[in-house]
């Protein structure tokens, strides 16, 4: 039994499924992933979204606007807060910062990412924090509002040993993606490898970045299979063995969501 803790499912490709939304989970589910996270990046696409996964029980969702885009509905505490109280909802994210794609003045970003820190806390769901090129900030960010109160989790982790370290201190987990399936990213299989396995997640952050041998394409949750393959091989135990223990992580974590187990 696989999870796919990140995905867009607004965002894929359902050209092969002749625009069926249902065939597509009924093949996911066919692959072995019997639960997904479809998260949120704006409030604007949100309930064609949340609308969109309705009918699947075995889909959780988040709410939240990703850090890149400035000229998006800036949402308010009280606005994050009301729509985390949905039952389906369970986590706020994602958000964080993003330095790679973002220029100039970014303390709007800032101040975004710290409201969310602090609706994840009055709501009691975990954040999904989204780090790029950020490292110092993002961690400085997350002390000062405290988001170790809600936990979390770092998503699609492209960062180092010692974001990792300081990220898991904070009682975070770290969620990889298809990038470390990637010819040049050794690096990253090394902070995999030594990440407890009681920390570790998989996604695919679907539609995008896909894995190898699907790299080029567009990304599907049921290749999250060749993730979890890789964090296998790199730690020296079983594919399912793997599976297996990410699944308690993220029932763990996102411990509202209603897995379905049969």
């Amino acid at each position: 039994m696989l999870v796919d803790s990140h995905c867009h499912l607004d965002r894929v490709d359902l050209s092969s499924y002749d625009g069926d939304f249902s065939r597509f989970v009924d093949e996911t589910r066919a692959a072995g992933v019997h639960h997904m996270l479809c998260v949120s990046i704006d409030l604007e696409s949100y309930p064609a979204m949340r609308a969109l996964v309705d009918p699947f029980a075995d889909i959780s969702v988040s709410v939240g606007v990703h850090p890149n885009d400035k000229d998006r509905h800036e949402p308010s505490l009280e606005e994050l807060i009301q729509l985390a109280a949905d039952p389906r909802v369970v986590a706020i994210g994602e958000t964080g910062l993003d330095f790679f794609r973002s220029e100039g003045d970014l303390e709007w970003q800032r101040n975004r990412f710290r409201t969310h820190i602090q609706a994840a806390r009055k709501a009691e769901k975990p954040l999904i924090i989204h780090t790029r090129e950020a490292r110092e900030e993002t961690l400085r960010i997350m002390h000062e509002e405290n988001a170790q109160a809600a936990g979390g989790v770092l998503h699609c982790f492209t960062e180092n040993w010692a974001m990792a370290e300081a990220a898991l201190e904070m009682g975070f987990y770290i969620s990889f993606s298809g990038i470390i399936t990637f010819k040049n990213a050794q690096e990253l299989r090394d902070v995999a490898a030594r990440v407890p396995l009681d920390r570790i997640l998989v996604e695919t952050d679907s539609p995008y970045l896909a894995p190898v041998p699907h790299r080029g394409k567009s990304n599907q949750p049921k290749w999250v299979k060749a993730v979890a393959e890789q964090v296998a091989r790199l730690r020296g135990m079983d594919v399912q063995e793997l599976a297996a223990i990410t699944t308690s992580n993220f029932q763990c974590l996102f411990s509202t969501a209603r897995l379905q187990t049969d």
